[in-house]
């Protein structure tokens, strides 16, 4: 009985370790999508002239999950309700940002991105998303170096701590 305990106990310690490394491998590739994601927008607005909501909604079909829910969530509340644009920018970052490996650094890029969004004209509103791609491309640079740095350690983290955990208790 206890090798079977002391087996679930070493699963347990060394599945938590891989969650981790996951969340670190996950936020470099979600940050490259949020710039994706800003560029499609950048496009839709500047050289499509798309209006905003249907601008969220494209973006949100060109991107996978999870960032692409964020634009559809925004685009559709855009097309329910006649708020301000920065009030459901905000309210849907926030339900978003659980769902997502992504930073504070990265929300408020967001966040500060949302708030200059449909507030200027075509020249200043592209130099607003050149802006929080610069932001985001030394966040992914940062979370690049983050991930090579702590993936494999903490994975074995996970493991040896399983172990040292077994050895106490017996």
């Amino acid at each position: 009985m206890k090798w079977i305990g002391a087996l679930l106990l070493l699963s347990a310690t060394t599945w938590v370790g891989f969650e981790l490394a996951s969340k670190l491998n996950e936020r470099p590739k979600q940050i490259r999508q949020l710039k994706s994601a800003l560029q499609i927008l950048e496009a839709e607005i500047l050289y499509g002239q798309a209006p905003l909501i249907e601008a969220c909604i494209n973006v949100s079909k060109q991107l996978p999950h999870p960032i692409s829910w964020f634009f559809k969530a925004v685009g559709d509340d855009l097309a329910r309700q006649s708020g301000h644009l920065f009030d459901v920018w905000e309210k849907n970052l926030n339900l978003f940002w659980p769902l997502v490996a992504l930073g504070k650094n990265e929300k408020e890029i967001l966040r500060q991105f949302g708030r200059t969004l449909g507030q200027h004209d075509f020249t200043h509103q592209q130099k607003h998303i050149q802006l929080a791609l610069t932001h985001l491309e030394r966040e992914l640079q940062e979370a690049q170096d983050y991930q090579f740095r702590y993936s494999k350690m903490v994975k074995s983290l996970g493991f040896l701590t399983g172990l040292l955990l077994i050895l106490l208790l017996i």
